[in-house]
Parts: structure tokens; C-alpha cells; sequence
């Protein structure tokens, strides 16, 4: 699918139309952005023969040489970055995403929906919400995505803070189960997973934003851009920092549920341990009196059940006692 964004009104305003175009229909001349959805061949050759440019395959975009997604070639910057798509369902994933500069559009080229892409879209068509030049678009596109990678982590950073909270409130309630443990162990695992993604498209935004600054040229038009996109690497390089600690900050949390559960093991063993120590002289007692020798006193003597009875009763109550007087019960 292309979807192609143009100056509305224009250009007399700072907004964008969005227009899906038709099987068989001509990108307008004054597209700013042609954003590529899961495109088919046939629409890579219609934006090609527009823009005179080479659209890279969905191979060519998984590569991991920066030789192969961050370059320029026929007065266009080719830049690939991974953004988190998903971040609200069970099964987060990156996708990779290409970025496409020329000096009169902006083409991206993506095989998912990332939630960025579609609130900057939102935003770009109200007043105000983007100015009329491809490097505008591309500015705006990666703050959204900066902004989105935020978003995310601060969301996961309540999580975090609402599972800290249940693991340690369970223990000192008491009310340690399996099952708990088991929920809280997936439950970190999933956080761990969604942290690990936001850092690794931070990584490759990183790389993007000083590959495209040290390749636009110096013209009065872009020094503009140029300061937007040294506070963008900064804004990532404090992402990475929180995403870093939210990190730890899981990890303490995942020693600590083992630790609980170690915890929890022991206590159980211990209590089966306990509980073979106070029945041991009870069953020695019912040992002895259970041999068949032909001469025992007590066989002959009228007390001599009740005083067996009473015996390992006694050995398995003082046992307990000593136990319960030393808290290890």
C-alpha cells in the first residue's frame, strides 16, 4: 500500500493531507512523504521511476552492515532504523524501518504498524503539525518515535514498580504461592523482553540521526534541523540511561523472587524435616514394643498398653516442644 502525504492547502499552512493512493494512480508531484506499506513490487518500481531512486528489499533491510543501511547514493541518504511495533500486546517485536531523504520527499518503507507512525501522521495534519520540507517530516517522524520508545518505558517502569510491590507485599502477607512466583517470573520476563527492544531501536535511531547529521550539507535552511537532531541523540542517550536502569531494576527484582522461592523451598523441606525428627521417637518406641520376644516385662502387665501409648505420645509431644522453644516451627 502507499499512502502519500502532501502540503495541504497548498502548502500555505503547516499540515499534511493524507491520501491512500489507488492501484493504477500517479504519485502527485508535490508528495512530500510516501510512506510504503508492506508494498508489493510493482508499487517499489512506481515510486522508483518518480523519484529516480532504488527502494531496498525487505532483505536489504534486515541487514546488520552499516555500509548497508546507513549510505548515500544518487544525492539520497538510505537509512534503516528498528522500531518497536506492538509494545501494547503479549508478543512486542521490531521492525525494521527505512528512511528514504531526497530533496523534495521523504519515502519510508515498512513491513509492520508501528503506533509512532501513526500518531505523528494524526499530528501532521493538524495546523501547525509539520512544515513543508522532507527533512520536517523526518524530524518529526523520529521524535515520535523517540517520544513513543518513552512512552513505552515509562509505562514498563510503572509495571515494574506495581510487581515489586505484589512480590513483596505477597511475602510479608504470607501469602507466597507457586503459582504467584511462577506469574511474577513470566510477568519479568515479558518486561525484560519489551526494555531489551526499546533499547536496541534506540541503538539504531542513535546511529541514524549521526549518520544524517554528519551527511546533510551545511546550507542556512538545515542548521535548523542540525540542532533538532543533536537534542534528539541526546533525548536517546537519556532513554538508553533509563532503559539501563529499569534494567537493574528487573534484575534486582528477578533475584529477589528466587531468592523468595529458594525461600520457600527451604521452608518446606525444613518442615518435612521437622516433621520426621518428632515422629522418630514415636516410631522407636512402637519398634521396641513390636519385636515378638517370648520374655518382654510389659507384655504381662496390665498398664503396659496404655503405658506404650502414653510413652510414644510423650516421645513425640517433647520433640515438638523443644522445636517451638527454639522457633524452629
Amino acid at each position: 500500500m502507499i499512502v502519500v502525504h502532501r502540503p495541504a492547502g497548498g502548502g500555505k499552512t503547516e499540515a499534511l493531507e493524507r491520501h491512500v493512493l489507488r492501484p493504477g494512480e500517479a504519485i502527485p508531484d508535490d508528495a512530500l512523504w510516501i510512506d510504503l506499506i508492506e508494498p508489493t513490487r510493482e508499487e517499489d518500481r512506481l515510486v522508483e521511476r518518480h523519484l529516480s531512486i532504488e527502494i531496498p528489499t525487505r532483505e536489504e533491510m534486515a541487514d546488520i552492515e552499516p555500509s548497508e543501511i546507513l549510505y548515500r547514493e544518487n544525492n539520497a541518504r538510505y537509512m534503516t532504523a528498528r522500531v518497536l511495533c506492538n509494545s501494547d500486546s503479549e508478543t512486542p517485536k521490531l521492525i525494521d524501518v527505512s528512511f528514504i531523504l531526497t530533496e523534495r520527499t521523504l519515502v519510508t518503507v515498512r513491513y509492520g504498524e508501528p503506533r509512532s507512525f501513526a500518531m505523528f501522521a494524526a499530528r501532521a495534519m493538524k495546523p501547525g503539525g509539520c512544515r513543508p520540507q522532507p527533512e520536517a517530516v523526518l524530524d518529526g517522524l523520529i521524535e515520535t518515535i523517540i517520544d513513543r520508545a518513552a512512552e513505552i518505558l515509562a509505562q514498563i517502569g510503572a509495571r515494574i514498580d506495581r510487581l515489586s510491590q505484589s512480590i513483596f507485599e505477597n511475602e510479608r502477607l504470607g501469602t507466597r504461592r507457586a503459582a504467584s512466583f511462577r506469574a511474577a517470573l513470566k510477568s519479568i520476563g515479558r518486561k525484560g523482553d519489551i526494555i531489551s527492544n526499546v533499547r536496541e531501536s534506540m541503538v539504531t535511531v542513535e546511529r541514524l540521526l549521526l549518520f544524517l547529521s554528519a551527511s546533510m550539507p551545511r546550507p542556512q535552511k538545515s542548521k535548523d534541523f542540525q540542532a533538532e537532531w543533536r537534542t534528539a541523540v541526546r533525548d536517546v542517550q537519556s532513554i538508553e540511561e533509563h532503559a539501563t536502569f529499569l534494567s537493574n531494576k528487573l534484575q534486582f527484582l528477578l533475584d529477589a523472587t528466587l531468592g523468595l522461592v529458594t525461600i520457600e523451598q527451604n521452608d518446606i523441606i525444613k518442615l518435612f524435616s521437622v516433621v520426621s525428627v518428632i515422629f522418630l521417637p514415636p516410631t522407636l518406641v512402637a519398634s521396641i514394643y513390636g519385636m515378638n520376644f517370648q520374655f518382654m516385662p510389659e507384655l504381662h502387665w496390665r498398664f503396659g498398653y496404655p503405658f506404650a501409648i502414653g510413652l510414644i505420645v510423650v516421645a513425640a509431644v517433647l520433640p515438638y516442644v523443644f522445636f517451638r522453644w527454639k522457633r524452629w516451627l
